[in-house]
């Protein structure tokens, strides 16, 4: 019987996860198919509750059901826990489990990648929402030494400043909005980092400020690691500032294919391909135009 797997959302058109993850099933000849469904908010238990049936593997969920589909699950495991946020979900034999592999594959991505552990180093993250709190944890478990995080609503930076601390993590929160002592702030926090992740929309296809950076290459220094989460288009202007400043640069699209790979392994207990999956994914947006 072919199995199923699959990726829901709403909306859910632009996923790539189908081709990616297809493309590694096919490459271990997994009799498995891997779809993308709409799911409206108010479907969300129904469509969970389906995934119980026999041949049915499990699903990955994004924006917006991370975490709605908490309370229709059995047991949530300890990462997606703290993350507050689920995006896999396994069925075994009934009983569904769900796990959060964005941290754990935002940091294997970095690794293999980059070569980068987060073990003493200093990180400067944009942005404070679900993906930077996400962010802020795999790093903290990763022994960050210290984080600066900017954002353009500073209360929203000081809570996660909040949860870094709270994870014995030394934290500070700054503005991203570039008066004139948040742009002296923001330039002192990224000469300093290791490690500098875009959490933010900005410069993101089809986004509210799609050809707009959230630094500049004056303010990266060449020693850093720059990470945009964005993934659409593949060299976004941050990267390219990054580039041009002679940093270490390292798409989202890494991340995006890291996570499914570790969501991957748990359906399948097999190794995932990853090359395989890289190049199925980056075929994929290049045929986009990103």
């Amino acid at each position: 019987m072919t199995q199923r797997l699959g990726i829901i959302g709403y909306p859910i058109g632009h996923s790539i996860s189908p081709v990616f993850q297809q493309a590694g099933l096919d490459h271990l000849g997994i009799d498995a198919t891997y779809e993308k469904w709409e799911v409206t908010p108010e479907r969300v238990g129904e469509f969970v509750a389906g995934l119980r049936a026999p041949g049915s593997l499990g699903i990955n969920i994004t924006v917006p059901h991370k975490q709605a589909v908490i309370p229709f699950l059995d047991e949530v495991d300890e990462w997606a826990t703290a993350a507050g946020a689920v995006n896999t979900i396994v069925n075994r034999e009934g009983r569904l489990s769900g796990h959060n592999t964005d941290g754990p594959g935002f940091l294997r991505a970095l690794l293999v990648e980059t070569g980068y552990s987060p073990r003493g180093t200093r990180a400067l993250i944009l942005g404070a929402g679900g993906a930077a709190r996400g962010i802020l944890l795999a790093l903290a478990r990763g022994g960050v030494d210290s984080l600066v995080i900017a954002n353009r609503t500073l209360e929203r930076a000081e809570s996660l400043a909040k949860l870094a601390k709270d994870n014995s993590v030394l934290a500070e929160a700054i503005s991203l909005t570039k008066t004139d002592g948040s742009a002296d702030a923001l330039t002192q926090a990224a000469a300093s980092a290791n490690l500098i992740v875009n959490c933010t929309t900005v410069g993101m296809s089809h986004g509210p400020d799609e050809h707009g950076s959230p630094l500049s290459a004056a303010q990266i220094p060449a020693s850093a690691i720059v990470n945009d989460l964005v993934y659409n288009p593949l060299k976004t202007p941050l990267l390219e500032e990054a580039a041009a400043a002679g940093a270490t640069t390292l798409g989202g699209l890494h991340m995006l294919v890291y996570q499914g790979v570790l969501s991957f392994q748990m359906w399948t207990g097999r190794d995932a391909p990853v090359e395989v999956m890289l190049a199925a994914a980056t075929a994929e947006m290049a045929s986009r135009g990103a």
